[in-house]
């Protein structure tokens, strides 16, 4: 994992991602209150989010649950709202499903369907995401957004999770301008999920943008906002 990161440093970046984030919010007449910015801390060790949570950010988003169990058990004095936002297996949705604040990621109704079994033996409803390729490329998860409100619907099934809303990851463009078509897209779907009028999808949140866009993120609509190398600086490749 990475190395230990300076506490007054993730203080200092965050007062200015949230500078940026206010500044987002007046160009958009929205309320800053209504983007929840959620730490990524994606090879970066327990010691990092622990300083970020002691700065005042409770949201901390994981990629893989390995690593996230391991910082959760690391960190168990903590107040976290754990997000994963990461593709996730079958097989592991056992490991987070008692605690675990928000899925990000859903692309296939066998999951979404494992998460609703195991909630319903937790005695839990989890709030998910239906992640959407917005930008086409091959290399991403997420269902076609011409194929995201058929998947919403094939949700409506399920009585112990929620479709809080979409998620999606914009292009990696120099011109961060370059996500805003997709983001107006996820924008758009949402509106049109909402019509569906489905008792299990609220449709309230899109989670979109990232270092490098997430203010173009914040003018189209996301409530949150999925930030790493801006909070913890660059990722060490692991060894």
């Amino acid at each position: 994992m990475g190395s230990t990161v300076n506490s007054p440093l993730v203080q200092k970046s965050l007062e200015e991602i949230n500078r940026r984030i206010g500044q987002a919010c007046s160009r958009a007449g929205r309320n800053p209150a209504d983007v929840t910015l959620v730490a990524v801390a994606k090879t970066f060790p327990a010691e990092a989010v622990a300083g970020v949570v002691d700065a005042g950010l409770l949201d901390v988003g994981e990629n893989y649950v390995q690593e996230l169990l391991g910082k959760r058990e690391r960190l168990t004095g903590k107040a976290i709202r754990w997000h994963f936002i990461g593709h996730l297996q079958t097989n592991k949705v056992k490991y987070i499903v008692e605690w675990v604040h928000l899925i990000h990621a859903v692309d296939r109704k066998e999951v979404a369907h494992e998460i609703d079994r195991r909630a319903a033996r937790a005695g839990r409803i989890i709030d998910l995401l239906v992640e959407v390729n917005t930008t086409g490329e091959q290399s991403k998860f997420g269902v076609a957004p011409e194929t995201a409100i058929p998947f919403i619907r094939s949700l409506a099934e399920f009585r112990n999770i929620a479709v809080a809303g979409l998620m999606t990851i914009g292009p990696f463009l120099p011109d961060p301008e370059g996500s805003r078509p997709m983001f107006r897209r996820l924008r758009e779907l949402r509106e049109e999920a909402k019509q569906l009028g489905q008792p299990n999808a609220s449709m309230r949140c899109l989670s979109m943008g990232m270092t490098g866009d997430f203010e173009v993120a914040i003018e189209e609509g996301a409530t949150h906002i999925r930030i790493g190398t801006a909070i913890f600086g660059r990722r060490r490749k692991p060894d």
